[in-house]
């Protein structure tokens, strides 16, 4: 009975002192002030009041194109709180659901608005640029595949759908078509910009009705899609190639010839495999058939928080042609064969040009699946 008397009377002890340490400490912390703005600045790196201007421009630029997709149709549901314009948002709905065609049938390109400022200041914010290996003639149509596809695809959009590095004057006569998802067709207003930059839908039919419109058409289709995206990390070229037989199919069927693109410095984003993120990107993948380009990033006013993609060279070699011999019917075999034909030009340019692009990087190009 003492025994535990004294074993009751310890413990008590025990916790009179620990509670006391405990409280003292508490009425430290509420006595130190807090310095909420200091902290955030330990661990933000803010951008410097003093930045060029035209370096702010680059940046805005990249910021109104990474949220379009956001702000256009909020924008359109803002017009919709205003009730006499009704008629006129309902008509323009109607024409998108039931009437515009063409996001199937080439688009509606503008050179005017592909060759605005903005897309000037959109390709040096990276900086983007294109190497051309050897000339195209504008005698025939081109199935352009582009590797790797990246976090977004910014390299595809500065080359391929606006004339911010020139695509047009260092090929002419080629009219190029940077092909997306269908369902970005169906975001009001937004739409009609990528319309005008000449991007079009990449359904079958769509990429049959602009190659069979004559010669010079041209068609870029990003190979890897939603299941490359994922694989997208910093100083690694994974390719998801080996099963994408279907771009080479439509090549081959119309006669046109195919063109390996490799962007250097497209996956320099991080993006980390293994994370909770790519678990829930690899689970909205399967369920919609395409991935949210979630990553980390730098913002519009700091350098290491936020979506925005950071400043990183991207450079995009136009391999050589492989010609084609048209076949409304080729065979897997005759696919394989002009596969793997691709597969050696793209090899090629990535041994050609990995040392002068490249050297950061942590492996060898790897075509994964």
């Amino acid at each position: 009975m003492e025994v535990r008397k004294a074993f009751t009377s310890a413990t008590r002890t025990v916790s009179s002192s620990s509670l006391r340490e405990r409280l003292s400490s508490l009425s430290s912390l509420t006595t130190a002030p807090l310095k909420p703005v200091a902290n955030l600045h330990a661990h933000i790196e803010f951008v410097p009041a003093k930045i060029p201007r035209k370096r702010r421009l680059q940046t805005l630029a990249v910021a109104i194109w990474s949220t379009a997709v956001v702000w256009a149709p909020f924008f359109f549901f803002y017009l919709i709180s205003f009730p006499p314009l009704w008629p006129l948002l309902a008509a323009y709905w109607i024409w998108v659901a039931y009437i515009d065609r063409s996001p199937e049938h080439g688009g509606r390109l503008s050179p005017w608005f592909r060759s605005l400022s903005f897309w000037r200041y959109f390709a040096e914010y990276y900086p983007a640029s294109f190497l051309k290996t050897c000339d195209l003639p504008p005698d025939r149509p081109y199935v352009f595949g582009y590797h790797p596809h990246g976090i977004i695809g910014m390299g595809a959009i500065c080359t391929f759908a606006t004339e911010s590095i020139g695509f047009s004057a260092a090929f002419p006569g080629i009219v190029p078509h940077l092909l997306t998802l269908t369902s970005n067709f169906r975001v009001p207003f937004y739409r009609d910009i990528i319309l005008a930059m000449g991007i079009c839908s990449v359904s079958k039919q769509s990429c049959s009705n602009i190659l069979k419109s004559g010669p010079g058409q041209a068609i870029t289709i990003v190979v890897g899609g939603a299941a490359e995206s994922l694989s997208a990390h910093p100083g690694t070229a994974d390719l998801t190639l080996r099963k994408r037989l279907g771009f080479i199919k439509i090549a081959i069927q119309h006669g046109a010839d195919l063109v390996p693109v490799f962007s250097f410095g497209e996956n320099d984003m991080p993006n980390q495999k293994g994370t909770t993120l790519y678990t829930l990107q690899k689970k909205f993948q399967n369920l919609f058939g395409f991935t949210l380009p979630l990553f980390h990033g730098r913002g519009l006013l700091n350098y290491n928080l936020g979506l925005m993609p950071y400043r990183k060279r991207i450079v995009a070699v136009v391999g050589h042609p492989i010609h084609v011999v048209q076949c409304d019917k080729p065979t897997l075999e005759e696919i394989m064969q002009v596969q793997q034909q691709y597969i050696d030009e793209l090899m090629w340019i990535w041994n050609t040009y990995k040392d002068d692009f490249a050297r950061a990087r942590t492996r060898e190009l790897n075509i994964i699946e």
